[in-house]
């Protein structure tokens, strides 16, 4: 008698995605084809050292953080020009550390940023509609790593801030803009004018 396989984990927010959110985006879009339907490429979450370039103790803090919030192993950014005045020479100093997030890793992460750590952040009206560049992706800046619940109190003695982009597959702003209001993300009202 053959044995059943369990089936393969898929992300609640990927499978939301490909069965209620795609198809809604087509149909309110516009869009002849599924695969012009905005869609998240990966995540990229990064923090630089900057002045603590040299501070390992700082260094490990940082990888630490990451590490548990993103559930992957960061890696360190070099630096790729020298500065004389900020000591820093090309491809020897670690100015950051960042991890990119693909798959239902990107979606567990985004699930768990939408609905636990930004609504932790203090007065928190939504994030800002100006943060889209060109092509469609979005950036946020998050001031402190304490808002993610996986850090316990230790984790975050060390202040820092940490920068997380969302790279989109999208035929520009608008397109991604509904993306990211489908998919959860609480953008702030837009002033009438």
């Amino acid at each position: 008698m053959p044995v059943k396989s369990a089936p393969a984990y898929q992300a609640r927010l990927k499978q939301l995605y490909v069965n209620e959110i795609r198809p809604q985006l087509q149909k309110e879009l516009g869009l002849a084809n599924l695969h012009q339907v905005p869609r998240l490429e990966k995540i990229v979450v990064a923090v630089g050292t900057g002045r603590h370039k040299d501070d390992k103790s700082y260094h490990g803090v940082v990888v630490n953080t990451l590490r548990k919030i993103t559930g992957q192993q960061p890696v360190d950014r070099l630096s790729r020009k020298s500065i004389a005045s900020f000591k820093i020479r090309a491809g020897q100093n670690r100015i950051g550390v960042s991890v990119t997030l693909r798959g239902d890793r990107m979606y567990e992460f985004f699930d768990r940023l939408v609905s636990v750590a930004l609504p932790r952040v203090r007065d928190f009206h939504g994030v800002s509609l100006k943060s889209f560049d060109q092509s469609g992706n979005y950036s946020l800046g998050v001031a402190d790593q304490s808002i993610f619940p996986e850090l316990t109190f230790e984790d975050i003695q060390t202040i820092h801030g940490l920068q997380i982009t969302l790279v989109l597959k999208s035929a520009g702003v608008e397109h991604s803009r509904a993306l990211l209001a489908r998919l959860g993300l609480p953008l702030e009202k837009e002033e009438k004018r």
